[in-house]
């Protein structure tokens, strides 16, 4: 099981990146998403609706501190990995992680906290530079899959895209 955790959403300057961090957790074979930080309902009224429209049993879910949520993965054996520049590359890395089939994916927001560095099994880079919190989730989970997560097939999906060189081509269900 692969769950994501949000770190640190603030209501008003966060909506779009924690819901694109949900949304990409999701295609991307993710299990689930925990937003930690301001409360916002509208994040998770988002993904549900996506997850009814377009298949899957993907989940979000809101806690407003992170620290309990590490804590209780811990106890349940999962390998906590936090997304961070400051980490070991991601390609040094990636073939241990293949093999943990229990994943907390920890993803930063504005500051994060020197406690996750500790709490961490694994503080992984993409790049030892400055960027995006949802393309480091991108990126590591097609890491983690091998490209596989691409092919999955969403069930209970009521819309499916029908792939095509040009235009758009929905199918209803």
């Amino acid at each position: 099981m692969i769950v994501v955790l949000r770190l640190g959403h603030r209501l008003g300057r966060d909506q779009r990146i924690s819901t694109h961090c949900g949304l990409v957790s999701r295609v991307l074979g993710a299990d689930k998403i925990i937003y930690s930080g301001e409360q916002d309902s509208g994040i998770i009224k988002n993904i549900e609706e996506v997850s009814v429209r377009w298949g899957g049993s993907f989940s979000a879910e809101y806690q407003k501190n992170w620290k309990p949520v590490v804590e209780e993965y811990k106890r349940k054996k999962f390998s906590v990995v936090h997304l961070t520049m400051y980490g070991q590359q991601i390609h040094e890395k990636i073939k241990a992680l293949r093999k943990k089939t229990n994943i907390l994916i920890v993803v930063g927001g504005e500051k994060v906290p020197p406690e996750i560095y500790a709490a961490a099994d694994y503080n992984i880079a993409i790049g030892n530079q400055p960027h995006s919190e949802v393309a480091a989730l991108a990126i590591f989970l097609h890491e983690y899959f091998a490209g596989k997560e691409l092919e999955k097939n969403f069930k209970n999906a009521k819309l499916k895209i029908i792939p095509q060189d040009r235009g758009k081509k929905v199918e209803e269900s």
